[in-house]
C-alpha cells in the first residue's frame, strides 16, 4: 500500500485547506514531519487514519473533536485520502459528524458522518460506494488491513511503541488475537470443553441408570434378603447381591408350581364329582318337565280335531272361490253400469235434450252439434283478434299524442344548451387556474410530513440518548471503582508480602532474604491477607467494568449517532413548530384538492351537456319518424277492426260472445255421447252377469255344498289357512316328540328316585378345591414374574455396567485434552492452546525484531519469547525479556532506560509489522510513519537507528518520522513543516525551502 496525496480541511487544527503530496518524498524515501509542540504534526496521521477508517485512536468516543475548533459553523469538514493497493489507485474522502446553520430558518443542525470511495479509472474518477457502511466494506476488501494492523504496522502512533513490550501477557494475548484472527483456537478449546461435560453428562446417566436398576431389583426381592446379606456397598458388590436374590427368586418359582400343580389335580376331581351329580339332577328336573308337557299336549287333542275339519272344508270350497268372485264381480258391474245410465240420462235432459234417448237418435244429434262448433271456432279466433286490435289502436293512438308532447319538450331543452355551456365555460377556466398549486402543496406537505415524523424520532431517541449516557457514566464510574479496588488490593499484597515472609521464619533456621538465623523482631502482617484468588476475583470485576463501560459508550454514541440524523432530517424544528407548519400545508393542499375536484365536476358536467344536447338532436331525428309511422298505423287498424267486429256479431247469435255459445254447445255434445256409450255398456254387462251366474249355479250343484251360499261361508283365506294348517301340524310333531323324550328320560333314570337329589355339598366342595388352586396360581405367577423381573433387572443392570466402560475410558482422554488445551494440570505451562499458537507467532515476531534492535544496541540487546508460568492465572507462553549480552542475564522490558525502550519498541513493532504484514496475505507496504521517541537516544544511537530506518527505504518505500530533535533536521532534508499561525490555525508547508527554514 502506497499514499500519494493527503488533504485536511476544517479538521483538527487545520481551518483552511491544507495539501500534503506523498509522491513528493518518492525520491528522498525518508522525511521528516516537524514542527512546535501543538502545532498538528500527528493531526496529519489521524486525517490518514480517519479517512480510511472513520476513527482515530487517541480519540475514541470524541468524535466530535475532530472538527477544528477554528472553523466557522458554515464552514466544511472533509479528509481525503489518495492511495495505490494492489495495483488500483483509490480516493477516500470522509467528513465527521457536526454542527452547520440549517438551510432554511435559523439555528443549527447536524451534519451526519459521510464517507465517499473512488477508483481511478482510465484517466477519470469513477465511484464506487457513497455510504460510510459501504465504503468500510470496500475498504476492508481493498486495505487487507484492520484498523488495529494498520496501526501495528503501518501508522506507529505516539506513546504506542512501548504497549506492546511492556504489556502483561494478558494484554499481549488481546492484541495478538486481533492481530492474527486466533479465536478460531478459542472456540476448539470452548468445543473441547463442552464435549467433556458432554462425557460427564454421559457416564453420570449411565451410571445413574445401572443405579436405579439395582434399587429397583432390591425392591423387588425384598423378602428375599438374607439376614447376611450386605445391604450396600460399591455397584459391583451389589451386582453379585441382586443375582444371588435372583436365584433364590427362581427356586422359589419352582416350588410354588409344583404346588399349583398339585392344587389344579384336587380341582379337576371335585369339578367331575360335581358334574357327574349335576346331570342326574338335571335328567330329574327334565323328566318333571316332560310329564307336564305330555299331559297339556294331550289335553288339546279335542280342539286340534275340529280345527282339521274346518281345514278340510276351506280347502274344498277353494276350488269354487273363483266362480262364486266372478258372478258376484259381474253382477256389481251390472248394476254400476244402469246406474251410470240414469246419471247420464239426467245430464243430457238438464241441458236441454229431448225425451227419446234411442241411441240412434241420440247419435245424429252429436253430428249436427259437431258440424255448428266448427264453423264458431273460426268466429271465436276473430273475437280475440278483435280485441287484441281494439287494444292496439288504442295504443297507437296514445303513443302519437306521448310523441307528439316528447318532440315540444325536446325542442325546448336544446333552447336552453348554448346559455350553459357559455356559463360552464368560464367557471372550468377558473377552477383549472386554482388546480394547478396540487403538486407544489402535495410536495411541501409530503416535505413536512417527513420532518415532522424525523422531529418525532428525534425526540424520541433524546430520551433514549439521556438513558444511554447515563448508563455510560454509571458505567465508567463503576469502572473507575474496580480499578481502585485492584490497585488497592495489590498495594495490600505487596505490603503483606514482609508479613508471610515472618510467619515462615523458625529460630534457629535462616532467613530466605538476609540468611540469619536470629530473628529478633520479625514483620507483622495484616489481620486479613491479600490472596490470589481475591486479586484474580477483582481483575475479573474490573475486567468486566471495562466491558461494560466499552459497550455502554458504544451504545451511547450509537443513540447520539442516531439522534444526530433524526435532527438533522426533521430540520432542526420542533413537533410543535412542524405542525403548525403541518397544518397550514394540509389546508393548502385540501384547497387545491377542491379546485381540482371542482374542475373535475366542471368539465365533468359541461361534456356531460354536450353529449345530451347531442342525444337529443338524435332524439328528436327520431321521434318524428316513429310518429310518421304511428299516424300509419292508426289509419290501418281502424278499417280491419270493423271488418272483423261484423263477422263475430253474426256468429254470436243470442249469446253474449261466440265462445259462450261454444261453451254451451260443446256441454249438450258431451252428453249426448255420454248417454249413447253408457247405453250401450249397460246392455252389455247385464248379459255377461247372467251368463256368470248360471256357470257358479252348475259348479256348486256337481260340488259336496248344497248352495253357494254354504261355500262362500266355509272359505278361508290363505294365510289363515296356513295357521290352521300349522297349528295341526305342531300339535302332531310336539306329541310325538314328547312322548320320545319322556320314555328316554324313563329308561336313563331308571332305578333313580323320583325326590330330586342335594348339590350342595358336592357344590361346596367344589368352591373350597377352586379357591385352594386360585391361591396356588396367583402365587406361582407371582412367584415367577419376581424371578423373571430380578433376572432382568440383573441382566440389564450388568449389560449397563458392562457398557459404562468405553464411555468412562473416552471421557478420561477427553477430560486430560481438554484440561491440556485450557492450561489446566497436566498441562505444567497453564498454556492454552490459543496462547501456544500466539506463541509460535510471538517467537517468529522476536526474531523478525532481534535483526533490527542487534544492530541497533551494537549487539548487546535481544529480545527473548519467555513461556514460564504467569501468576495469579494470567495468560502463560507470551512473555517477553531483554537478554543483556553484557550480563549474560535475560532482564525484564521494564528495566530499560528510556532511549533503550525506544529501540526494543521500534525493532518490536517493525518485526510485528513484517509477520502481520505476511499473515495478512503479503500486504505490501509502500508507506510507513513513525511518530515521535527519537528524543531519548543519543547522538550515536540516534545514528544507528535511523541507519536502521534507512533501511526500510529499500524497494521503494517512503517513511515518514515525527520528531523534535535537531540532528533529525539536519540529516533529513526532506521535511514536512507544520505551522501554528498567530491567529490560531495551523499550516503545512512542503517544499524545498521547507529545511532551511
Amino acid at each position: 500500500m502506497r499514499l500519494h496525496r493527503l488533504e485536511l480541511e476544517g479538521f483538527g487544527p487545520f481551518r483552511e485547506r491544507q495539501v500534503v503530496d506523498f509522491d513528493a518524498f518518492a525520491d528522498d524515501g525518508i522525511f521528516l514531519i516537524a514542527g512546535r509542540t501543538g502545532a498538528g504534526k500527528s493531526s496529519v496521521l489521524d486525517g490518514v487514519c480517519f479517512a480510511l477508517y472513520g476513527g482515530v485512536p487517541r480519540y475514541d468516543g470524541m468524535h466530535k473533536r475532530l472538527r477544528s475548533d477554528h472553523c466557522e459553523p458554515h464552514e466544511p469538514t472533509s479528509v481525503s485520502v489518495e492511495f495505490t493497493a494492489a495495483g488500483r489507485r483509490w480516493r477516500v474522502t470522509r467528513s465527521p459528524e457536526y454542527e452547520r446553520p440549517k438551510q432554511r430558518g435559523e439555528g443549527l443542525t447536524t451534519e451526519p458522518h459521510r464517507a465517499e470511495l473512488h477508483e481511478f479509472v482510465d484517466g477519470h474518477w469513477q465511484g464506487r460506494a457513497a455510504r460510510p457502511v459501504d465504503v468500510a466494506d470496500e475498504l476492508d476488501e481493498i486495505l487487507g488491513l484492520s484498523q488495529q494492523q494498520f496501526l501495528q504496522v503501518i501508522l506507529l502512533a505516539q506513546n504506542r511503541f512501548a504497549e506492546f513490550l511492556l504489556a502483561r501477557n494478558d494484554d499481549r494475548q488481546r492484541v495478538l488475537r486481533r492481530l492474527f484472527g486466533t479465536r478460531t483456537y478459542e472456540q476448539y478449546q470452548e468445543s473441547l470443553e463442552q464435549r467433556r461435560r458432554a462425557a460427564e453428562r454421559e457416564v453420570d446417566e449411565a451410571l445413574a441408570t445401572v443405579g436405579m436398576l439395582l434399587d429397583e431389583a432390591e425392591v423387588v426381592g425384598g423378602d428375599l434378603v438374607a439376614d447376611g446379606d450386605a445391604s450396600a456397598g460399591d455397584i459391583v458388590a451389589r451386582l453379585a447381591a441382586i443375582e444371588v436374590l435372583a436365584q433364590r427368586a427362581a427356586y422359589r418359582a419352582e416350588t410354588l408350581v409344583r404346588e399349583r400343580d398339585a392344587a389344579d389335580a384336587a380341582h379337576r376331581a371335585a369339578d367331575e364329582r360335581h358334574r357327574a351329580l349335576a346331570k342326574v339332577r338335571e335328567q330329574q328336573e327334565q323328566r318333571s318337565i316332560s310329564r307336564a308337557a305330555l299331559a297339556r299336549l294331550e289335553a288339546e287333542a279335542e280342539s286340534v280335531a275340529a280345527d282339521r275339519v274346518l281345514l278340510e272344508r276351506a280347502i274344498a270350497a277353494e276350488a269354487l272361490r273363483a266362480t262364486i268372485e266372478d258372478a258376484e264381480r259381474d253382477r256389481a258391474a251390472a248394476r254400476a253400469a244402469e246406474e251410470a245410465v240414469e246419471e247420464a240420462r239426467a245430464e243430457w235432459c238438464s241441458v236441454g235434450g229431448s225425451g227419446d234417448d234411442a241411441i240412434d237418435a241420440l247419435r245424429a244429434q252429436v253430428e249436427q252439434l259437431t258440424g255448428g262448433l266448427a264453423v264458431w271456432a273460426a268466429a271465436r279466433e276473430e273475437e280475440r283478434r278483435l280485441a287484441t286490435l281494439d287494444q292496439q289502436l288504442a295504443a297507437d293512438r296514445a303513443a302519437v299524442e306521448e310523441l307528439t308532447s316528447a318532440a315540444a319538450q325536446i325542442d325546448d331543452r336544446r333552447a336552453a344548451v348554448p346559455a350553459l355551456l357559455e356559463t360552464l365555460d368560464v367557471e372550468l377556466a377558473n377552477a383549472r387556474e386554482a388546480a394547478g398549486a396540487l403538486p407544489a402543496a402535495e410536495e411541501r406537505r409530503a416535505d413536512l410530513a417527513a420532518r415532522r415524523s424525523a422531529a418525532s424520532e428525534a425526540q424520541r431517541l433524546a430520551e433514549q440518548l439521556t438513558a444511554a449516557e447515563a448508563q455510560y457514566l454509571h458505567d465508567s464510574a463503576s469502572h473507575d471503582r474496580a480499578r481502585a479496588h485492584v490497585t488497592d488490593l495489590l498495594r495490600r499484597r505487596l505490603a503483606g508480602h514482609a508479613g508471610e515472609l515472618a510467619a515462615a521464619l523458625v529460630d534457629g533456621e535462616p532467613c530466605a532474604v538476609c540468611g540469619s538465623t536470629a530473628h529478633p523482631d520479625p514483620a507483622r502482617g495484616d489481620a486479613e491477607p491479600v490472596t490470589d484468588e481475591a486479586i484474580a476475583a477483582a481483575e475479573s470485576v474490573r475486567d468486566a467494568a471495562a466491558a461494560a463501560e466499552k459497550t455502554s459508550a458504544a451504545a451511547a454514541a450509537a443513540a447520539r449517532s442516531a439522534h444526530v440524523d433524526a435532527v438533522a432530517r426533521a430540520g432542526g424544528a420542533t413537533t410543535a413548530e412542524l405542525d403548525v407548519l403541518l397544518a397550514e400545508a394540509d389546508a393548502a393542499l385540501a384547497a387545491a384538492r377542491e379546485a381540482c375536484a371542482v374542475r373535475d365536476r366542471t368539465a365533468q358536467q359541461r361534456a356531460e351537456v354536450v353529449a345530451a344536447d347531442t342525444a337529443a338532436a338524435q332524439e328528436r331525428t327520431t321521434v318524428s319518424a316513429r310518429l310518421e309511422e304511428l299516424r300509419t298505423a292508426v289509419d290501418v287498424g281502424s278499417a280491419e277492426r270493423a271488418r272483423v267486429r261484423a263477422e263475430v256479431e253474426a256468429a254470436r247469435g243470442d249469446f253474449a260472445t261466440v265462445a259462450e255459445r261454444i261453451e254451451h254447445e260443446t256441454i249438450r255434445r258431451d252428453a249426448a255421447v255420454r248417454l249413447a256409450d253408457r247405453i250401450a255398456s249397460a246392455s252389455a254387462s247385464a248379459a255377461v252377469a247372467a251368463q256368470a251366474e248360471t256357470d257358479r249355479d252348475a259348479r256348486v250343484a256337481a260340488s259336496d255344498f248344497d248352495h253357494h251360499s254354504a261355500a262362500t261361508s266355509a272359505l278361508r283365506d290363505a294365510a289363515e289357512r296356513a295357521r290352521i294348517d300349522d297349528r295341526v301340524r305342531a300339535h302332531e310333531s310336539a306329541l310325538q316328540t314328547e312322548r320320545a323324550r319322556l320314555r328316554d328320560l324313563e329308561l336313563a333314570l331308571a332305578g333313580e328316585q323320583d325326590e330330586l337329589l342335594d348339590l350342595a355339598p358336592a357344590t361346596a366342595a367344589l368352591a373350597a378345591a377352586r379357591d385352594a388352586w386360585a391361591a396356588a396360581v396367583d402365587s406361582a405367577a407371582h412367584a415367577a414374574q419376581r424371578s423373571a423381573r430380578l433376572a432382568d433387572l440383573a441382566e440389564r443392570a450388568r449389560t449397563a455396567h458392562t457398557a459404562v466402560a468405553g464411555p468412562a475410558g473416552d471421557l478420561d482422554v477427553i477430560v486430560r485434552l481438554a484440561d491440556t488445551v485450557a492450561g489446566r494440570a497436566p498441562n505444567t505451562h497453564r498454556m492454552t492452546l490459543e496462547s501456544f499458537v500466539l506463541a509460535a507467532e510471538l517467537e517468529e515476531i522476536v526474531a523478525a525484531a532481534n535483526v533490527r534492535l542487534e544492530e541497533m544496541s551494537a549487539g548487546r540487546y535481544r529480545l527473548q519469547h519467555s513461556d514460564a508460568r504467569a501468576a495469579r492465572g494470567a495468560a502463560s507462553g507470551l512473555g517477553l525479556e531483554i537478554m543483556d549480552a553484557h550480563t549474560g542475564q535475560a532482564r525484564p522490558a521494564q528495566s530499560l532506560s528510556g532511549g533503550e525502550t525506544f529501540l526494543a519498541s521500534l525493532s518490536l513493532a517493525l518485526g510485528l509489522a513484517e509477520v502481520v504484514t505476511g499473515r495478512a496475505g503479503g500486504v505490501r507496504l509502500d508507506t510507513l510513519f513513525i511518530d515521535e521517541g527519537f528524543g531519548a537516544l543519543d547522538d550515536e544511537t540516534l545514528d544507528v537507528a535511523m541507519r536502521t530506518l534507512d533501511e526500510l527505504r529499500q524497494g521503494g518505500r517512503t517513511v515518514g518520522l515525527i520528531s523534535h530533535v535537531a540532528a533529525m533536521k539536519e540529516q533529513l532534508p526532506a521535511q514536512l513543516l507544520v505551522e501554528a499561525t498567530a491567529e490560531g490555525p495551523s499550516v503545512i508547508h512542503q517544499g524545498a525551502g521547507v529545511a532551511a527554514s
